[in-house]
């Protein structure tokens, strides 16, 4: 597939706070194609650790593992 399925873009930020919605989040992003664009940014809000992750669709020169 050279595109990102169900008109998604080829580069997405996912955030939300640091807990298992999050990480199931970035799995289901990860099972579809995507990959890890460099690691997660933290931050703390007062209450809860909130993460940001980016995640890019492999080019044809990128290939797919």
């Amino acid at each position: 597939m050279t595109t990102p399925p169900d008109g998604l873009p080829r580069y997405r930020v996912l955030t939300g706070p640091d807990d298992a919605s999050f990480c199931r989040r970035v799995s289901e992003a990860l099972d579809l194609g995507y990959r890890l664009h460099d690691g997660p940014a933290l931050t703390f809000d007062g209450e809860n650790v909130v993460v940001a992750q980016a995640v890019v669709w492999p080019t044809g020169s990128e290939g797919r593992a």
